[in-house]
């Protein structure tokens, strides 16, 4: 365990408030959570955002196949451009999924897009910077993180093998 239910919450409280020092001045925030796991967290980091930012907040979810992410889906289509887009996932692995999303976001012509990872692999494969992140961890080529979710909750999160 490299996360554990407490810490991943106070995690997800700072990430929340990071973005509310940042964005003081915006009107609107989009929070973009990648299916499933990332979109969990962005519900998660709304709520705690509500609490300092005055403006509004949106939380939408992106779909796609992780393995081979030939379609790409919001599940609303909603108007990004010019806004504050924060794309969400629970862990940046290799950066590849990321990578696609940013592709899709980027024909929205956003503002800004900025990334959030609960926990973030020091070593990627593809060039993608983490802007919020939870925890980094340094692993193997052979190991991946897995974040736990049980009951509307982070559990924790665990290197595997």
């Amino acid at each position: 365990m490299i996360l554990d239910q407490e810490t991943a919450a106070k995690k997800i409280y700072r990430m929340a408030m990071e973005i509310a020092e940042r964005h003081y001045n915006q009107k609107e925030i989009v929070l973009i959570g990648i299916k499933e796991n990332g979109f969990f967290i962005a519900q998660k980091i709304s709520t705690c955002l509500a609490e300092n930012f005055k403006g509004a907040i949106f939380t939408l979810s992106l779909s796609m196949n992780k393995k081979d992410p030939g379609e790409i889906k919001l599940s609303d289509p909603t108007d990004l451009k010019q806004k504050c887009v924060i794309l969400i996932d629970d862990v940046a692995n290799s950066g590849r999924t990321m990578s696609f999303a940013l592709k899709l976001l980027l024909g929205f012509s956003p503002a800004e897009i900025q990334t959030l990872a609960l926990v973030e692999r020091t070593h990627k494969l593809f060039p993608v910077a983490v802007d919020y992140v939870g925890i980094s961890v340094s692993s193997g080529r052979n190991e991946y993180i897995e974040v736990l979710i049980e009951k509307g909750e982070v559990q924790g999160a665990v290197l595997k093998s």
